[in-house]
Formats: structure tokens, C-alpha cells, sequence
């Protein structure tokens, strides 16, 4: 009766007799709206409505329940269902549900797609892209967006972490305020107190004039910390203080400053091995991770190399107003093949070069100078320690090494044990308990 009802009004109709065929049916169907009744053969109707929600949290759910039931129906609600209908169900209610129901769907769609078009005209970077890694962090970016929760993106250097944050920004209510980006590495930890939190006059030798810090600039906006792994313990504590109590005091000064900024933080460290090594805060840690988002490196999807190298080229043509260029099928076959040590970054400057380089109307694998760039880091390997923090005690350093090679010797042997935890465990001489304990610690589940 409810699927000829729903068919009268032109839906497609696809039916489940219980929560193990709804379930496999919303992974295959992918429908718009579910209606489904709190009592099944197996299963019940809650156990759809969270699978629902699980796979797309923006679809619609209808319950559907006797009429001795309805506080049922009151907790369907409360876990995420739009409405309910007490049986016998009255056809043309249903269909108004559904009306009603489908509208609200195409106004989330159409919000979702009216900020992207306004952050392209408001000139949001273009992030290229389809790999489903990718398209994850899209989805989350767009819903960290509609909310003012501190975000923690964590990626390899050269990911493009900058650029999501800032797309970040665009897509967010505070995309007309100030987007403001400091880099905690690049600065000397002397002067970064002053830069962050701004100075009074004569706090020092040569401060003329009261100077305003970036978290006061990005007031009603949005700060970018990038490096924060980099940021020195006797900031930390001023930093968490500022994002609590949204209020700071300059460098020099005894006021309060009151700031309203939304939070956005990058790291290309692991910042829970940081934690371990008692290097960063671990008050801070969990302050900044509410809603963390990790960018996957570029050698992880290879099918977005091509739309990257297209995209470079063109706009290098552009920029360096030269005529249009295409790549060659060998020199795209060179691109997919290299690992890409330095992720976009890397191939940015690459096409950039090449472009300079090119001779023709084809861009070829000798443009692009791949083999050279790798044969030099085969024969001259990187050494491991070049990139190590050897700042602080003796202490310090010999316990974030430490941190360092047990979380390597930890991912090596769950690699070689097939993510058995119990062999990998037996392995490593330890307990089960334990080695839950430090991939959790270290990120690693």
C-alpha cells in the first residue's frame, strides 16, 4: 500500500523486509529518504536509522509506529529521525511527510553548492582533486565549515594544508572577516609571543607604539597556525588560555584583550607522539583535535597526479603568458610512477619547470627532469636524523627519539602481521592491553 501510494507520486520505491536487506540496500540504492517502521522481523527500525546516518547523515528518516509506541518514536527522533507516523498510516500524510522531507533535502544541497559558488567568487583556492580520500576531506571541511570548532589539519609538508584551511574559512560563516596565517617554524621564539599576542609600547627595547598580534587581527575571523608542532611550551599555555577564554594580554601589558577568532591549526608532526615525548601539551592536544582532518599525500592517489599536472600546466601557460601546452602520454606515465616526496608542492614546481623548459607544443619526460631528481635520491639517501628536533635536554631528545622509533618498530610489525594485533603483539613481546594502548597513543588505528 505505501509502495503504490509513494509510486502514484512518481518515486521509485525500493523495499526492505528487514534491517540486514535496509542496510544493504542503502549502500547500494543510495536513496534520498528512508521510511521504515520501528518494529522488524530482524533488526529494528533504530538499528536503520543509525546505519542511515552512519552512510549519509543528511538523508531523511521517517519511523513508522503503532500507536501504544510513541515514546519509541520520541527516541527515534532524538537520535537524528526527521518525523514519525503512527500506524495505520494515513496515505496522503505520508506523502505530505515525504513532500516535505525531499524539500528539505534539496535546501541543504542547494546551501552546500550556493557556499561553494560564493567562496569561488569570494577567490577561495581551487582544490583539484577527485581521489574518494580527497573527496572525504571535502565532506568534512564542509561540515567543520558550518560550525566554530577548532579544526586540526595534519599532513605531510607540501600537502596543500594552507589551502584547506583557507577553503576552510571561505566556506564559513566568518568568510567576509579577516583570515589571518602565522607560521609557528618560521618565526624565532623570541619574537613569536609578540607576533601572535602584539606588544605594548616600551615592553621592550624598540617598541615605540602599541602593536597589535595576530589573534587581535583576525578578530571575527579566522587564525591560521600552521607548524604548530613547532610552537614552544612557554606559548602553549597562553595559546590554550586565549582559545578557552577567548582573552589574552599583550606583550607588556596587564588588560585583557577580548577576542572573537575561530581557531584553525596544521601540523606535519604527529603531535600525540609530541604529547608523549612531553614536548606539547597534552591539554592543548585535545583542545586543538576536536575536529581533526588528515590530508592524504599525493602518492596515495595517483589518479589525481593527471588532473593536477593538467591543471599546473594550464595555469603556468597563463601565468607566464605562453601558448597552451599539453603532456604527453610518457611524460604522464613519468608523473604517476614517482613517489612525490614533497606531495603537490613538488609537483607544482616540477610542471612550473617544465613549462620554462618546454620547446614545443608537448610538454615530454625530459621537461619534467623526473629521472635525474630520482636517481640522485636513490644514490644519496636522506638521512633520518637531518630531520630530527634535537632541541632541548639530553632528556628531552633521547625521549622523543624513543617515542619515534617505538612508533616505527609498532607500524612495521602490524604491516608484517597483516594488522594482526594479537600476532603483532606476541611479536613485540608485549600485552594485547598494551599495544592497544600505544596505538592509540600514537595514532596508529
Amino acid at each position: 500500500m505505501l509502495r503504490h501510494a509513494l509510486e502514484s507520486e512518481g518515486h521509485e520505491v525500493v523495499e526492505a523486509r528487514d534491517q540486514v536487506e535496509a542496510e544493504r540496500a542503502l549502500h547500494e540504492q543510495q536513496p534520498v529518504l528512508v521510511l521504515s517502521d520501528l518494529r522488524l522481523p530482524e533488526g529494528d527500525g533504530l538499528g536503520v536509522l543509525r546505519a542511515t546516518k552512519d552512510t549519509d547523515a543528511d538523508i531523511p528518516v521517517i519511523v513508522m509506529t503503532a500507536y501504544g509506541s510513541i515514546e519509541d518514536a520520541v527516541r527515534a527522533m532524538k537520535e537524528g529521525a526527521l518525523d514519525f507516523l503512527a500506524k495505520p498510516v494515513d496515505p496522503d500524510h505520508l506523502l505530505l511527510l515525504v513532500r516535505r522531507a525531499l524539500e528539505q533535502r534539496r535546501i541543504v544541497n542547494e546551501n552546500l553548492l550556493l557556499k561553494e559558488e560564493l567562496a569561488v567568487r569570494r577567490g577561495a583556492p581551487q582544490l583539484v582533486g577527485e581521489d574518494p580520500s580527497l573527496r572525504r576531506v571535502f565532506t568534512s571541511l564542509q561540515r567543520a565549515a558550518a560550525t566554530d570548532t577548532t579544526v586540526l589539519i595534519e599532513g605531510e609538508s607540501g600537502t596543500g594544508k594552507e589551502l584547506f584551511a583557507r577553503s576552510l574559512h571561505a566556506l564559513s560563516e566568518r568568510a567576509t572577516m579577516p583570515f589571518v596565517a602565522i607560521n609557528c617554524a618560521a618565526i624565532p621564539e623570541t619574537l613569536l609571543e609578540t607576533e601572535l599576542f602584539g606588544h605594548e609600547k616600551g615592553a621592550f627595547t624598540g617598541a615605540v607604539g602599541r602593536k597589535p598580534g595576530k589573534f587581535e587581527m583576525a578578530h571575527r575571523g579566522t587564525l591560521f597556525l600552521d607548524e604548530i608542532g613547532d610552537l614552544p611550551l612557554s606559548l602553549q599555555a597562553k595559546i590554550l588560555r586565549a582559545l578557552e577564554e577567548r582573552r589574552f594580554e599583550r606583550v607588556g601589558g596587564t588588560a585583557s584583550v577580548q577576542v572573537d577568532v575561530r581557531l584553525v591549526a596544521a601540523t606535519n608532526r604527529g603531535l600525540r607522539a609530541q604529547v608523549a615525548a612531553r614536548r606539547f601539551r597534552e591539554d592543548l592536544f585535545f583542545r586543538l583535535s576536536v575536529f581533526p582532518i588528515v590530508v592524504p599525500p599525493l602518492r596515495d592517489r595517483k589518479d589525481d597526479v593527471a588532473r593536477l599536472a593538467h591543471y599546473f600546466v594550464d595555469r603556468c601557460c597563463r601565468d607566464m603568458k605562453k601558448r597552451p601546452l599539453a603532456l604527453s602520454p610518457e611524460a604522464l606515465a613519468a608523473l604517476r610512477d614517482y613517489r612525490w616526496p614533497g606531495n603537490v608542492r613538488e609537483l607544482q614546481n616540477c610542471i612550473e619547470r617544465a613549462v620554462i623548459l618546454a620547446d614545443g607544443d608537448t610538454l615530454q619526460p625530459r621537461h619534467l627532469n623526473l629521472s635525474s631528481v630520482q636517481q640522485s635520491l636513490e644514490i644519496e639517501p636522506l638521512d633520518p636524523w637531518t630531520a630530527f628536533d634535537f632541541d632541548g635536554t639530553l632528556t628531552d631528545v633521547t625521549r622523543r627519539a624513543a617515542a619515534e622509533v617505538e612508533r616505527r618498530k609498532i607500524e612495521q610489525v602490524l604491516r608484517g602481521a597483516d594488522q594482526n594485533r594479537g600476532r603483532a603483539a606476541d611479536i613485540l613481546g608485549i600485552t594485547y592491553k598494551s599495544l592497544a594502548a600505544k596505538m592509540k597513543e600514537y595514532r596508529l588505528e
